[in-house]
């Protein structure tokens, strides 16, 4: 069976008797390049565990299934397991759990499905849990790198480069702790429904250290996330909004760490945040 294939994706849904959900955004691949270029681009290879997060059928389980040492799914959408029971089958590297990513407790999760094995995330995410999932990769320590398949004008933002004006609060974010790369456009037509929104694979690393040095990492975080509270505001008027406190202090600190008073949020770097951060602390 080709799980990519229409005819038999049909075939197979049919069988089971599964109908589609609008409010769990599934859209599941009908070109079998894209799961196989998806599991060749993760790096998934036998010394690595990998976690699938909403599997569909399975064609990227699949794949990965066939490159690393173990994978386990996690689907929300009980009436997919019947199917995934048939489509899995031949693998028996590969476990189903039933439940909502958002809900589980994902490091406990992970060290006892992986034991030692270092572990990767790999997913075709709902739109409309991208930015929770993914931020829920970047604070699960286990999760040393994912690949992930988004919205293409979301995967434009999180890997835009500080201080580019398509970036933002969750960029900066995602940026902080990993190293992104935008991978490949995936149109809507290779989607069975076919989406309204054309899609792109980013692959996130777990970068070894932050990008910068500070003594008040929470703060620096709170700094990125204020400075694109108001957005068409300068950043003294988007802080002091963000942070409660008043205007002239950022403004001084802004002065201090050699920035326009006019600045903007979206204009600042990493070390534009850690100057204005120790400016702050000090």
């Amino acid at each position: 069976m080709n799980l990519c294939n229409l005819n038999d994706l049909r075939d197979l849904l049919g069988r089971h008797g599964f109908r589609f959900s609008k409010s769990m955004g599934q859209n599941f691949l009908i070109d079998p390049t894209v799961p196989r270029d998806i599991a060749d681009s993760s790096g998934a290879s036998p010394e690595w565990g990998v976690l699938v997060i909403g599997p569909g059928v399975g064609p990227l389980t699949v794949e990965l299934a066939q490159r690393a040492g173990k994978v386990v799914t996690v689907e929300l959408d009980r009436s997919l397991f019947p199917v995934l029971e048939e489509t899995l089958a031949p693998y028996p590297n590969v476990e189903v759990v039933s439940g909502d990513v958002m809900k589980l407790e994902l490091g406990a999760l992970l060290r006892e499905k992986f034991g030692g094995l270092p572990v990767m995330a790999c997913a075709n995410l709902p739109y409309n849990i991208t930015t929770p999932a993914l931020t829920k990769f970047v604070e699960t320590k286990e999760i040393r790198q994912f690949t992930v398949m988004i919205q293409r004008e979301v995967a434009k933002r999180i890997c835009a480069p500080p201080g580019d004006r398509e970036g933002s609060a969750f960029s900066l974010f995602l940026q902080y702790y990993m190293e992104p790369e935008y991978l490949f456009s995936v149109e809507p037509e290779k989607f069975y429904p076919a989406p309204k929104v054309t899609s792109a694979v980013v692959r996130c690393v777990r970068r070894e250290k932050p990008p910068v040095e500070t003594e008040d990492e929470a703060l620096l975080l709170r700094l990125m996330r204020g400075a694109f509270a108001l957005r068409r505001k300068t950043l003294a008027n988007s802080l002091a909004s963000a942070l409660g406190r008043p205007k002239e202090e950022f403004l001084e600190a802004i002065r201090g760490a050699g920035l326009s008073e006019t600045v903007r949020g979206e204009q600042l770097t990493f070390r534009d945040f850690a100057a204005l951060c120790a400016r702050l602390t000090s």
